[in-house]
C-alpha cells in the first residue's frame, strides 16, 4: 500500500528560502527517480509565514527508507539541514480505507 512521507520545512527569510532552493530543487528531481517514487507536492503554510510542507508519495515505506538512508540524500539533507538550523520534520501515513477504524498503541502507565 503507498504510503505519503509528510516533511515540514520553517524558513525564516528570503535569503534562506533563496539559498535553499537549489537543494531543495536537487533533492526533488533525485527522489522522482528512484525506485517506488509516485509523486510529490509541496504546499506553503497561508497562516504561518515560511512554513512549507511537502507530501512525497512512494510504494512502500520501504522503497522511501532506501531513499531516505541513501548517501546521495543524506549529503544534500544534511546541507538543509545546516542551512535552517534545525532538523527537517518528517511524519510517515498511510491511507484509511473507508469504514476501517484506525488502530492505536495502548498507553503506557
Amino acid at each position: 500500500m503507498a504510503v505519503s512521507i509528510i516533511i515540514k520545512r520553517l524558513l525564516k527569510d528570503e535569503t534562506m528560502a533563496a539559498r535553499l532552493a537549489p537543494l531543495i530543487v536537487q533533492l526533488r528531481s533525485r527522489a522522482a527517480v528512484q525506485p517506488g517514487f509516485l509523486t510529490d507536492q509541496t504546499f506553503s503554510c497561508l497562516d504561518c509565514e515560511g512554513e512549507y510542507l511537502i507530501m512525497s508519495t512512494w510504494h512502500t515505506l520501504e522503497d522511501w527508507n532506501k531513499w531516505m538512508h541513501s548517501q546521495e540524500r543524506m549529503t544534500l539533507q544534511h546541507q538543509v539541514d545546516e542551512l535552517l538550523g534545525e532538523k527537517t520534520l518528517y511524519r510517515y501515513y498511510e491511507p484509511i480505507v473507508g469504514g476501517i477504524i484506525p488502530t492505536f498503541q495502548p498507553k503506557e502507565s
